[in-house]
């Protein structure tokens, strides 16, 4: 099942657009031993979060404690193709993260840190920006 928000206020939102910045918030790790960072700014989908999730679980053959540091919360509408202009705005066709510089996305935690690192490298692969391994 795809990670999205139970309740919002509106079902749709209005574009914005992502600053280059640092991550103030998230850019320590809080729960496990070993975490991943982005070293980049983008959006993540739902689809991709899940990718690497289940990439993670199958290496560390359910082993461990993973924590998921992002959350889908971002909307993101199209229209149909062949579709003609003015009909309105599309419904919502996924969900995203946005994701800035220095994020924390995913912590491992219950394993050996060989096997950890393994399992982050695979997962990182599935990602569509730069990461980094960091250690506690």
């Amino acid at each position: 099942m795809l990670l999205q928000p139970k309740k919002t206020n509106f079902k749709k939102l209005k574009k914005g657009f992502l600053k280059h910045s640092l991550e103030t918030k998230s850019h320590n790790l809080n729960f496990g031993i070993i975490g991943l960072k982005s070293l980049g700014t983008t959006h993540i989908t739902a689809r991709q979060i899940e990718a690497v999730r289940q990439c993670i679980n199958r290496d560390l053959k359910r082993r461990g404690k993973v924590w998921i540091n992002i959350i889908p919360s971002i909307p993101v509408t199209s229209t149909p193709t062949e579709n003609r202009m003015g009909k309105g705005k599309g419904s919502v066709s996924y969900w995203c993260a946005p994701i800035k510089i220095g994020t924390v996305l995913f912590e491992i935690s219950g394993v050996s840190l060989l096997k950890a690192k393994q399992a982050l490298l695979k997962g990182a692969n599935k990602l569509p920006i730069k990461t980094k391994i960091i250690i506690r």
